[in-house]
């Protein structure tokens, strides 16, 4: 049974309590790690899992608290003594700037380093970003500064669907992806520009039709979870929760 851990949950600004956002989704035998802001090898050793359980990487975007954490966990696994080969999937924009980031540090004349098989994400409404035996992941651009991606994951063992916003500003894009999905994970970071509010997540969940909504990518300064829930919940009718770092949801 595929389950989704999530491993952080801030916006901007990180706390004792929340990691920058980013999450695994742990297959039998395929493991997606979604963004990398920071190096996950400690969070993937508190749940149980080597270094080198993800199969691929997804990145959404190039933005500092979603790809900065990349070279350190390439470095630690390597060190770890890697040798099965890492999926990354991009768009264009972001392969081009992760590789200029890692060429500053001599990656490509790291001795024996393991292999990474570069798979790029189309830049168009519901392109297939990444397929398996164990999941399906549909991609389609967000409403964010620079080129961005949600996510629809669809598992055919189970029929169930989970949909991640990323960052976005509230978009039409978000509510084609989520359409009658199980799950949807939306950003909450506020009245910001090319961010959504709570109050707009639960508009998204509801003109999407979804079962449930969990909020991520929120302010962790003087935050207030009853609010955050209680805004989404003033437009949404289903199941309404704030993820929280190390919440699994299983699929």
């Amino acid at each position: 049974m595929p389950v989704l851990v999530i491993l952080g949950t801030a916006a901007g600004l990180p706390d004792e309590h929340h990691s920058y956002t980013h999450m695994l989704l742990v297959g039998e035998f395929k493991s997606l790690l979604i963004d990398c802001g920071v190096n996950p090898i400690v969070q993937l050793r508190q749940i149980g899992l080597d270094v080198d359980e993800p199969t691929d990487m997804l990145l959404t975007h190039f933005h500092p608290d979603h790809v900065a954490g990349v070279p350190t966990f390439l470095m630690s696994s390597w060190l770890s003594g890697r040798t099965k080969a890492l999926n990354l999937h991009t768009l264009p924009y972001t392969k081009e700037r992760l590789e200029a980031m890692m060429d500053l540090f001599g990656w490509r004349e790291w001795p024996s380093f393991f292999p990474i098989h570069h798979c790029a994400i189309p830049e168009e409404p519901m392109a297939v970003a990444c397929h398996n035996e164990e999941f399906t992941v549909y991609s389609s651009p967000v409403r964010h500064e620079i080129p961005n991606v949600g996510l629809r994951i669809e598992f055919p063992n189970t029929d169930k669907t989970l949909v991640y916003s990323s960052d976005t500003a509230p978009c039409d894009e978000v509510v084609q992806l989520a359409k009658g999905a199980n799950v949807l994970i939306h950003e909450a970071t506020g009245a910001f520009n090319f961010h959504s509010t709570a109050t707009e997540a639960g508009e998204i969940a509801q003109k999407a039709g979804v079962k449930e909504l969990y909020l991520i990518h929120y302010p962790t300064r003087k935050l207030e979870p009853q609010a955050l829930v209680a805004a989404a919940k003033s437009k949404f009718d289903g199941f309404v929760c704030l993820a929280e770092d190390f919440m699994k949801i299983a699929f």
